[in-house]
């Protein structure tokens, strides 16, 4: 004869049963979940952040990206060339781009948006900003004449002196189209020097490199990134190794 809580566990052990079914919101529901964060990740929004982050560093989403990393994308925007050496960007950098009508052109139009304010319309320094603040050089005197692309490209990137960086802000192909349009400049003869340029390139203004004999054998022993190969455009056409850091 069976015990009569040996009854009661049966019936409550079939209504569970048919209970179970009917407490589901749809068949493939999967019921409750233990830890669900587990297997389905939280999203963190970078840009709409609204609470403290416990889990990343001083609290928010967005994330320093790892030391020595190049977002996808944007290995070009990175010469591997310190800011304060100039000289060994005149050597090693050279223009990718033929001085064509249409890249002059428009690298006159990046230079009327980004550059004009301080440098002026001819490259004399007389920008509405450049009058103001006054230092900022005339292309067609001195020493500037003598800047190669390669010079002006690293300077565009890094800034030098009182003109700020604008690496992030343009990108290489501009960089390099700036520079050509700078040639033009120059010369000393305003924007309209610009149609002797075409497909010649700067054959009657400064020689595409102003090293002497002194700096044609100097060792780029200031560089980041020493023995990596680059694919960077601009690096000439070879591989070549970055140098010795010390």
């Amino acid at each position: 004869m069976a015990h009569p809580l040996s009854k009661s566990f049966y019936v409550a052990g079939a209504l569970l049963a048919l209970a179970l079914p009917a407490c589901t919101v749809a068949p493939d529901a999967t019921g409750v979940e233990y830890a669900p964060e587990m297997y389905e990740s939280l999203a963190y929004e970078p840009l709409r952040q609204t609470a403290f982050n416990s889990v990343n560093a001083f609290g928010i989403n967005q994330r320093t990206p790892a030391v020595a990393t190049i977002p996808r994308g944007k290995l070009n925007y990175y010469t591997h060339i310190p800011k304060d050496s100039v000289k060994i960007a005149e050597r090693i950098l050279h223009q990718p781009y033929a001085y064509t009508k249409a890249n002059l052109e428009e690298g006159k139009l990046l230079y009327s948006r980004i550059c004009l304010h301080c440098h002026g319309e001819n490259g004399n320094g007389q920008g509405l900003v450049g009058v103001k603040y006054k230092g900022v050089p005339n292309y067609a005197t001195g020493e500037y004449t003598k800047m190669n692309d390669a010079h002006i490209y690293h300077v565009i990137q890094w800034g030098k002196n009182r003109m700020m960086p604008h690496g992030s802000q343009v990108t290489p192909e501009e960089r390099w189209k700036i520079a050509m349009y700078v040639r033009v400049l120059q010369r000393g003869e305003g924007p309209d020097a610009l149609d002797k340029l075409v497909a010649k390139g700067p054959t009657t203004t400064a020689s595409d490199t102003t090293l002497t004999a002194a700096d044609n054998g100097m060792t780029p022993t200031s560089q980041a990134g020493s023995r990596i190969e680059s694919e960077t455009p601009g690096m000439g056409n070879t591989k070549g190794r970055n140098g010795a850091a010390n």
